[in-house]
């Protein structure tokens, strides 16, 4: 699996077993899901549901559940860091 940031313009869709970053709605291909990762500025990436699984994306979301709690204004779970980390701890999942 590897991680792959689409430029803003582009609206394409997702190749299955990657993660994709994008400012456009798209659909969410089946076995994956969507979030918003930012501190200012919020960016949406969709990521595979395996995820759910691994311990520290885990801790990530008790992260967001104390920060935010699940029930957020932009309807997706949304994490509260700087986009470079969430892309740095999607990196390591994909290397175990």
């Amino acid at each position: 699996m590897g991680i792959h940031i689409f430029p803003k313009s582009m609206n394409t869709k997702l190749a299955i077993g990657r993660c994709q970053s994008s400012l456009h709605v798209i659909d969410v291909p089946k076995g994956h899901f969507s979030v918003y990762v930012g501190e200012n500025s919020l960016k949406r990436f969709i990521v595979p549901l395996v995820y759910l699984k691994h311990p520290s994306f885990k801790t990530l979301l008790n992260l967001a559940e104390e920060e935010f709690g699940y029930a957020h204004r932009m309807g997706g779970i949304t994490f509260p860091c700087k986009e470079d980390i969430f892309i740095e701890l999607v990196q390591n999942i994909q290397l175990t």
